[in-house]
């Protein structure tokens, strides 16, 4: 539930500040999605990341949806506006793609170098 709700703010805060200072505020945006994004797959794995994707995609779409008054955050037309809707899918996607090795508490085993033979150097035999 936490997830979902994050992504809703998430959602919310990228919707809002898209289009700030173009293209700054797209770029924050959207590594502001994927940070969360990392940030929730490695907190609790994918259960938690689909409720974070749902809680934002939805909140993404209603607020491109007119509003009450006839205004919109996200028009139509705009080149802006498309890219957050694609982009934020997109950082949700390499968030969701991510190796599983990097949200692992486990220790990386050491790789063995091995020296050049013949050499002079500390490795050598």
């Amino acid at each position: 539930m936490a997830a979902l709700l994050l992504g809703a703010v998430v959602g919310a805060a990228g919707t809002v500040m898209h289009r700030s200072e173009a293209p700054w505020g797209m770029v924050l945006a959207l590594a502001l999605v994927l940070s969360t994004g990392v940030a929730v797959r490695a907190w609790s794995g994918w259960i938690t990341f689909i409720g974070y994707a749902g809680g934002l995609y939805f909140i993404v779409q209603l607020f491109a949806q007119t509003g009450p008054g006839g205004d919109v955050l996200v028009p139509a037309g705009d080149s802006l506006g498309w890219w957050w809707i694609i982009g934020s899918g997109l950082a949700l996607a390499a968030a969701a793609f991510a190796p599983r090795r990097l949200f692992s508490d486990e220790p990386r085993e050491r790789r063995v170098r091995h020296g050049r033979r013949g050499g002079t150097g500390p490795d050598a035999p």
